[in-house]
């Protein structure tokens, strides 16, 4: 262990803090392109610390909710692997399998873990309509995102809780 401690050399550091900028931008983007390959009513979205979340109207289909786990991971593999161990790597790591694997593991749980316990949430405990977007906008409200909403939002708001938007999210 201490073998493969030894010869871990940062040689550029700008090029680490790019690569780490890189590999988040590409892993949300990711998300953000899943959300945006659903074709249902939108209600809004929320630009915050987390990233950009999209709120829609339905639940999300099975298939939908395990490919949000699986290609961000897929990305996050893929971003650590030629940030890390190609010629690019701003790092100089030993190049063993073993240790190849473990760094992947570790960085795709590390971005994918969250992804995974919010699958497993869905699939077991779903909720639907109105329940789904009180929880979103909750959620929302304590990340300090800024919450937009389109204009079918404001009338789903409108007939489904009586309300406009600032009057929510000022009861949530």
């Amino acid at each position: 262990m201490s073998g493969i401690l030894a010869s871990i050399h940062i040689t550029n550091f700008l090029g680490l803090g790019l690569l780490l900028v890189l590999w988040i931008i590409l892993f949300k983007g990711m998300h953000l392109m899943i959300m945006l390959l659903r074709h249902e009513p939108l209600i809004g979205w929320a630009i915050g610390p987390l990233g950009v979340t999209v709120m829609f109207l339905h639940e999300p289909s099975l298939l939908y909710i395990w490919l949000d786990v699986l290609f961000p991971a897929l990305v996050s593999a893929g971003v650590l692997y030629v940030g890390l161990f190609t010629s690019l790597s701003p790092i100089a790591l030993p190049h063993h399998p073993l240790f190849i694997a473990v760094v992947l593991v570790c960085g795709v749980l590390l971005t994918s873990i969250g992804d995974l316990m919010n699958a497993l949430r869905d699939v077991r405990h779903p909720l639907w309509g109105e329940a789904r977007i009180l929880r979103s906008i909750q959620i929302l409200r304590g990340s300090w995102a800024k919450i937009h909403f389109t204009p079918f939002g404001y009338s789903y708001l409108h007939d489904h809780f009586g309300a406009n938007p600032t009057d929510l999210l000022q009861a949530l």
